[in-house]
């Protein structure tokens, strides 16, 4: 008889042989109980196991991995959604051209992100293939809300299944649908909220002060894209240019990425 402990959970493993037979059969039988000795230390390491104060410690770290990635913002207008990122290089030598943080779900659907790049794109995928998937079977583009939902659903799953660990990322989902248009946020917990404009990352608070101030619900979309970009200039690091910068935006139905050239003439006027 022995005894081990893991993850605040006591196992207890009695052994019993079953005598007169040739293959000598194991009879084993598990009790489980709560350990409320379990130390914070033992918690922060478990993906399902509640700290002593009840909080789920990984998808904390997660959040605050997302948290402390490059700024994303997003503004609704009266005609679309207009969402914008900090592409940050890692050195000058660096192509900008293969760098992305907006990203075309859909023809009508985009996103970008804060936090763990390659945690945003293996969510990009399964948004994409669900949008896909919906598109095969109805034969009509996927609600963004449905989509955001699955999205969350994906983020969720992570937070409590073994052998993996929650997306260390945010997500900003814009698109529009027979409802209109929409601006969603979607955390690494798989919480999600509905926005007029929002920000996430590094500088999102600042940010989202600067949106509260100039965002109105009459806005339109030369307005919504200036207001974005002159956001993301408020809290920028270094020179804003058409290289560290990317803009998406929801028109007349579609989603589309801004050229370089289109980039441009927006920052010379702001």
């Amino acid at each position: 008889m022995y005894a081990r402990s893991y993850h605040g959970l006591m196992y207890t493993k009695l052994t019993f042989l079953l005598r007169g037979k040739e293959e000598r059969p194991t009879v084993v039988v598990y009790f489980s109980c709560y350990n409320p000795s379990v130390s914070m230390s033992e918690s922060s390491y478990g993906l399902t196991t509640f700290s002593p104060s009840g909080r789920l410690v990984q998808i904390e770290y997660a959040t605050t991995a997302a948290s402390k990635g490059t700024t994303a913002l997003g503004v609704k207008a009266t005609d679309g959604v207009v969402i914008a990122a900090e592409k940050k290089t890692t050195s000058p030598l660096a192509d900008p051209s293969t760098l992305h943080k907006v990203f075309v779900l859909d023809e009508h659907i985009g996103c970008t992100y804060s936090g763990i790049g390659p945690d945003c794109r293996v969510l990009v995928d399964a948004a994409r293939r669900a949008c896909q998937r919906y598109r095969l079977t109805y034969h009509e583009p996927m609600p963004v809300s449905q989509l955001v939902r699955e999205i969350s659903f994906l983020y969720q799953e992570f937070t409590q299944s073994g052998g993996v660990r929650p997306f260390g990322c945010s997500l900003l989902v814009a698109g529009a649908d027979s409802r209109g248009n929409h601006l969603y946020q979607v955390d690494p917990s798989g919480t999600f909220w509905a926005w007029k404009a929002t920000s996430i990352g590094k500088g999102g608070p600042e940010a989202r002060n600067f949106l509260e101030k100039r965002c109105t619900n009459e806005m339109e979309m030369e307005d919504a894209v200036h207001t974005a970009l002159l956001t993301l200039k408020e809290g920028f690091d270094g020179k804003m240019t058409a290289d560290n910068t990317q803009v998406g935006r929801v028109v007349e139905g579609r989603f589309e990425l801004l050229t370089v050239e289109q980039l441009k003439d927006y920052l010379n006027e702001i």
